[in-house]
């Protein structure tokens, strides 16, 4: 047997209209129950004991094993500032730096890179060129006339790619230390820009209409057809 649901109203009514005052439907109570229990199991699981990752955290972890494969298909290539770059982005690679870089170069440059005998690394100043590359070519080479020994033989390639990568990492943080030494940052990026060869295409391209032996048009003008 059935029973008709009756409508329960409240007793306040505004301009003749009423509220009802029905009990919700079960299903509607159960999606609130248990949203309010996943919330807090979400809540304790994420943020309150760290058990999972967030999606930031996941997408950083993405990032860094993407960089890492990539990383490890660029290490038997060239070196350049494009590889350097993208070995700060492997925690392993900047952590491994960092150790070595304790170890071999504080006695000059002290624990944090603030600078004792040698330039402090941390500031916008630098002797010898900031560009990844170019302190990747001053570690590996020295520069003798400055104190700076060459490290490609006790380090290798690999190691002093990660010293390298940790430095890179500690660029900008300007720590208090030994006073700026070298060029600052700008007149570097002036400097390397000015030695950068020129892109291709920047040449202006023989007229399809030429005359064979003439001589290329001079810009803004049309070349007129052989004759």
């Amino acid at each position: 047997m059935s029973y008709a649901r009756t409508d329960v109203t409240l007793d306040h009514d505004f301009d003749g209209i009423q509220e009802f005052d029905n009990r919700l439907p079960n299903w509607w109570l159960f999606t609130l129950y248990g949203s309010v229990v996943f919330s807090v199991g979400y809540w304790l699981f994420y943020h309150t004991f760290a058990v999972g990752h967030s999606q930031d955290q996941s997408y950083e972890r993405e990032v860094q094993v993407a960089a890492a494969a990539q990383l490890e298909r660029e290490m038997g290539k060239e070196v350049t500032n494009e590889s350097l770059l993208l070995m700060t982005q492997v925690p392993a690679q900047v952590e491994a730096g960092m150790k070595t870089f304790q170890q071999k170069c504080t006695q000059c440059h002290k624990l944090d890179g603030s600078g004792d005998i040698g330039p402090n690394l941390t500031d916008d100043f630098w002797l010898h060129g900031p560009e990844p590359l170019q302190i990747y070519n001053t570690v590996m080479n020295g520069v003798l006339d400055k104190g700076m020994q060459a490290w490609k033989d006790q380090l290798g390639p690999v190691r002093v790619r990660q010293v390298v990568s940790y430095v890179v990492t500690r660029k900008g943080m300007n720590l208090p230390g030994k006073a700026p030494q070298g060029k600052s940052v700008a007149d570097w990026a002036k400097e390397n820009a000015a030695k950068a060869p020129a892109k291709t295409g920047d040449a202006a391209a023989p007229a399809k209409d030429a005359a064979p032996g003439s001589a290329p048009a001079a810009p803004g003008t049309t070349p007129k057809a052989g004759g």
